[in-house]
């Protein structure tokens, strides 16, 4: 694959005590947790993001996949000063909800007519997705990635073509709750996480370029990778790492025996 490139012109982030992009980056700096701002109440910090994007008896109702899924894209979208009605997006998440998934589970194999309506809709994998873009009145393509862990690396190779087809910018935003039941048994996840960018032509912001190669990605060993490493979205985070403290290089696992290697260059203010 030939070098893909890309601005960074916007990023929002959510994880458990870390509602923020600004409280991702000062946890990374002072390795406090207590340094989130007085806006972000404890609920916030402790529990789920609550998208203003959703009129509140959708956000009571919505899964908390959905629920991180649009607030960073929401943050990523203000940070970048973009209309989300007019970007293109992709959604990456490994496993989609796995709460939903074992609740469908369960109650299929034990009362099938007490399905709930609600929860089936909010079981496919495009959930958050068709959220996003009935919230914001959006009919720009969006498409939905699931590719185990290799997930988001993939997602940021194909938010990257369509930048190269010819768009002008893409909202990228990958995502994943806790696995629960018998599912947690063969793929675990833990908390809640959620990191999104709005990568564009042309813009403020680092500049990224990315190629796939043959290879293994280590383990994350930044702050962010650390502190969430127990979630299935934890294969992203070393990007995130590494904008938090504007270093040269990232590589996202992509496959089996593969690796996204990214090359960032910073130019100008640092993203918010």
């Amino acid at each position: 694959m030939s070098r893909l490139c890309a601005q960074i012109t916007g990023i929002g982030f959510w994880a458990n005590a870390l509602p923020s992009w600004q409280a991702a980056r000062a946890f990374v700096a002072t390795g406090a947790l207590t340094s989130v701002t007085a806006a972000e109440t404890a609920a916030e910090t402790a529990a789920r993001p609550q998208p203003r994007l959703l009129p509140p008896n959708e956000r009571r109702r919505a899964p908390e996949s959905v629920a991180v899924a649009l607030e960073v894209a929401l943050a990523a979208c203000n940070d970048a000063g973009a209309d989300p009605a007019q970007l293109p997006s992709v959604f990456a998440s490994t496993h989609g909800d796995l709460a939903i998934t074992d609740y469908m589970c369960a109650t299929l194999a034990q009362d099938p007519a007490a399905l709930s309506p609600i929860r089936f809709h909010n079981s496919v994998h495009n959930a958050a997705a068709g959220y996003w873009t009935i919230g914001n009145a959006c009919t720009a393509a969006t498409t939905a990635i699931s590719a185990f862990d290799a997930s988001f690396a993939l997602g940021l190779v194909e938010a990257l073509s369509q930048l190269d087809a010819g768009a002008d910018a893409v909202l990228l935003a990958g995502y994943d709750s806790s696995a629960t039941g018998p599912a947690a048994t063969l793929w675990a996840s833990h908390g809640l996480l959620g990191g999104a960018l709005v990568l564009a032509r042309a813009g403020a912001g680092p500049r990224l370029e990315a190629h796939l190669a043959d290879g293994e990605a280590a383990p994350g060993t930044g702050a962010l990778s650390i502190h969430a490493a127990g979630n299935a979205m934890a294969p992203m985070l070393p990007l995130f790492d590494a904008l938090a403290v504007h270093a040269p290089t990232a590589i996202l696992h992509a496959g089996p025996g593969r690796v996204l290697r990214i090359g960032l260059t910073m130019q100008g203010q640092p993203t918010r």
